[in-house]
């Protein structure tokens, strides 16, 4: 087939992104796909042409737009297949402080939680003790996450976010074992049990620096623990009304299994989380990009 492989944006987790598409691309490659490489950022106009002239769309674009829906919804509007969640999933999965909602309900325990759309009166706490991580409501990759243990520094952080654009999710800190699992179709994969090297949590250099935190797959923990946090990433997916895959973020603090969030275009660049997982079903960089692909196809009633 012809590939669109859409990647570049304009959020700020842009360089991931490229990093992901130049491994992708080398992949597509070997299955005996044409790849059409298309910056989001530098073209936006012609992007709907340039996705009908192609058999295919491999999003991996990270934060808005991208996991937005906004191509998603584009795509569908058009009739051309892509891997992954359609928009509503894409949107409601972006939002903290909306996927939240939805784990809630669905009564998935996640960590106690304040949404601030803007910048809170003088004196502002939330109604639990510190350590708090201060988060972009949308954002990812941990960029500009600040973890805050003394009430003083709470007002530099939140500006932080603020600064962005964006809203911002002051969300309890819970000290324990950091936790992701993919899905992959209606499959959830092996844990992965993250331990950075340096720092105090997961930060975007811990993420994407080679060598800079343990990932152990299949995560050494109890068979107990193993099966239920499949059993929360499937629900935590279904929750979101998700597609193809995705990936969920948990912390452990040795009593209490905590859902953070879930990330609808997993990252893909050579030390990501969900090609390490896949590997330990068996399933090679090429082979998991075939089967998103074939995923992507049947969700959208097209033939391989």
């Amino acid at each position: 087939m012809k590939v669109l492989l859409v990647a570049g944006g304009w959020s700020s987790e842009r360089e991931v992104s490229l990093s992901g598409a130049r491994q992708i691309a080398k992949a597509l490659e070997s299955l005996g796909h044409i790849v059409a490489p298309w910056d989001f950022s530098q073209d936006f106009p012609s992007f709907l042409g340039a996705a009908k002239a192609c058999d295919f769309v491999f999003l991996n674009l990270h934060g808005a737009p991208g996991e937005d829906g906004l191509p998603q919804a584009l795509l569908d509007a058009a009739g051309v297949p892509y891997q992954g969640a359609g928009p509503a999933g894409s949107f409601l999965a972006l939002s903290k402080a909306a996927s939240k909602q939805l784990f809630a309900a669905a009564g998935l325990a996640t960590p106690r939680w304040v949404f601030l759309p803007g910048p809170p009166p003088a004196g502002f706490a939330p109604d639990f003790p510190p350590p708090w991580f201060v988060k972009p409501n949308s954002g990812g990759s941990s960029v500009h996450m600040s973890l805050v243990r003394d009430p003083a520094a709470l007002p530099a952080a939140l500006a932080k976010v603020f600064a962005t654009g964006d809203a911002a999710l002051v969300e309890e800190g819970i000290d324990g074992t950091e936790l992701t699992c993919p899905v992959l179709g209606d499959v959830a994969l092996p844990p992965i049990l993250i331990r950075p090297k340096a720092g105090e949590f997961f930060d975007y250099a811990s993420k994407y620096e080679p060598d800079a935190a343990d990932e152990i797959c299949p995560a050494p923990i109890p068979a107990a623990l193993t099966e239920e946090i499949g059993r929360v990433t499937l629900a935590a997916h279904k929750a979101l009304g998700l597609d193809g895959y995705s990936r969920a973020d948990f912390m452990h603090d040795g009593e209490r299994l905590m859902l953070l969030e879930v990330n609808t275009l997993p990252g893909m660049t050579p030390t990501s989380l969900l090609p390490r997982s896949a590997r330990a079903v068996g399933l090679d960089f090429p082979a998991l990009i075939a089967r998103l692909i074939e995923l992507g196809l049947a969700r959208r009633g097209k033939r391989p």
